[in-house]
């Protein structure tokens, strides 16, 4: 008896044993097509891809190969699908629930694959010039989102083993449900392009949402979220209809105009402004930035002093020059010749209105820099230098008594002579 005729008897005698070795040669050569696409195929197409340029400079991501590997698992799916009907002895239900199971995963997967392109797609438009002004991942997440459905769609409507159309008419009847379930997507989708034609937020914008404690640079525009890196380095994520439903400051404008804005205050005591006297004015003139003023000044009150004749003779009569002033005219040359002081955008010095605090002299200048390190070191250095030159025109800080101020003040009455005691004298 040859092996052959041993063999066919033991299959008529047990049909199982054949069922089995079959379905096993299936899933055998299900996992040989698995290998060989992945080993063969994708580490091929990844050494073929090493030699475009573009490629070259993709960094190495599961996004940049996902899609060729995600597609590499429908292969031994096809192969059990074609496979699974030469299995003998399976029940026709079984080999129509492998068959709708292959079919359910090879949708899944080309929807995966999908999704793995379009990020793919998101990350090469990032490197254009203008992806950060005008960002597509939000739309592309909203092409994601329907790809979802329709592939969860036609997977259940596999499994079931039954027409999409009737799914998708049981679908119409929930509209107002599913209205409901995707309200945010809805509304974010409608913010995100409101963003993007408006060109609101970018990409590297620094904006400021106090509600929301967000200050700071945006690291990533999506459908449902914005986030923005805090100069703490913590991250605040802001819905994105709410960068439309609610205000926020975006200093993209102050970075394009090429200046940032100093806005500071010097408090000064009122007590200590008075006219100069004509040795002030005379020591003052040595200053490189105040002789061409005083020399100016003091020529157009002498012009305004002779009209009055003989009531000049009154100094309560005569305009003369003042040690605010002058200080005044000095801060405005000062900051004119500085060299980190834009001049050609606004700049002033202003006397706002006085309180309890003193009289505040306002200094309103843009500096050339718009980085912040540099923008506080000359705010600092000008401020800096102003404190420093205030006692040469006679003019003093206000700030409320400290400790020391007190213990001085202290001192000060305890070094004064006993008070006598007043003698009273009764009534008669």
């Amino acid at each position: 008896m040859s092996e052959s005729s041993a063999l066919a008897e033991v299959f008529a005698a047990y049909p199982w044993i054949k069922t089995v070795l079959v379905l096993a040669a299936v899933v055998l050569a299900a996992w040989i097509a698995n290998w060989l696409t992945k080993r063969v195929l994708v580490r091929g197409l990844r050494q073929v891809l090493r030699y475009v340029p573009l490629a070259r400079e993709q960094p190495e991501e599961p996004n940049g190969f996902g899609v060729v590997s995600r597609l590499a698992n429908i292969v031994p799916a096809l192969v059990v699908w074609h496979g699974i009907a030469a299995v003998p002895g399976l029940p026709e239900a079984a080999v129509v629930v492998v068959r709708n199971v292959s079919t359910a995963f090879v949708i899944v997967t080309a929807a995966l694959a999908l999704s793995a392109f379009l990020s793919l797609v998101n990350a090469l438009y990032q490197r254009r010039p203008d992806a950060a002004r005008r960002p597509i991942k939000g739309y592309l997440q909203v092409v994601k989102i329907a790809l979802y459905v329709v592939a969860s769609i036609l997977a259940i409507a596999t499994l079931l083993d039954r027409s999409p159309v009737i799914l998708l008419s049981g679908l119409g009847a929930m509209a107002a449900v599913l209205m409901l379930v995707f309200q945010d997507t809805l509304l974010s989708l409608v913010a995100s392009v409101q963003i993007s034609t408006n060109d609101i937020v970018r990409v590297g914008d620094w904006i400021e949402m106090p509600q929301l404690n967000a200050d700071g640079e945006v690291i990533d525009i999506a459908l449902h979220t914005v986030k923005v890196q805090n100069w703490d380095k913590t991250i605040t994520t802001i819905p994105t209809k709410r960068l439309i439903s609610e205000s926020f400051k975006n200093w993209r404008g102050m970075r394009e105009s090429g200046g940032r804005r100093i806005k500071r205050s010097l408090y000064l005591d009122q007590n200590s402004v008075y006219f100069l006297s004509e040795e002030e004015r005379r020591r003052l003139r040595r200053f490189y930035l105040l002789h061409e003023y005083l020399g100016m000044k003091e020529r157009e009150l002498e012009e305004w002093n002779a009209r009055l004749a003989e009531w000049s003779q009154e100094p309560a009569n005569r305009r003369r020059v003042t040690n605010l002033g002058t200080f005044r005219a000095y801060v405005e040359r000062y900051l004119r010749n500085h060299p980190g002081i834009n001049q050609n955008m606004t700049l002033m010095v202003r006397h706002l209105a006085p309180g309890a605090t003193g009289l505040p002299l306002e200094i309103y200048c843009f500096t050339r820099s718009v980085v912040w390190t540099e923008y506080e070191a000359v705010q600092a250095d000008i401020f800096d230098h102003l404190l420093a030159i205030l006692p040469e025109f006679g003019l003093r800080v206000f700030q409320q008594p400290a400790g020391a101020d007190v213990q001085a003040l202290g001192e000060a009455f305890r070094a004064l002579p006993a008070a006598q005691p007043l003698a009273l004298e009764a009534e008669a």
